[in-house]
């Protein structure tokens, strides 16, 4: 089943659903796992991206990178 039709069956489950309370909980878990997610993601500050960009440029100096074509090899056994 591909993720639209499971979307589609959520949707009308939920529309039938008529004991509030497993709403709720249903809710409140969405809610909550969006604003964790949201959380997680922050800007970085200035300070954090040119220490990035300074410790990139070392790691390029110092040959510690892979190409695209060995990144292209590890990801085949993903």
């Amino acid at each position: 089943m591909d993720l639209q039709t499971r979307k589609l069956n959520l949707i009308t489950y939920l529309a039938g659903l008529q004991d509030e309370s497993f709403f709720a909980k249903i809710e409140d878990y969405i809610f909550k796992k969006k604003q964790k997610t949201e959380k997680d993601f922050r800007p970085f500050s200035e300070e954090e991206l040119l220490n990035r960009i300074t410790k990139s440029q070392k790691d390029l100096e110092n040959g510690l990178y892979k190409t695209q074509d060995e990144l292209e090899k590890i990801s085949e056994f993903w």
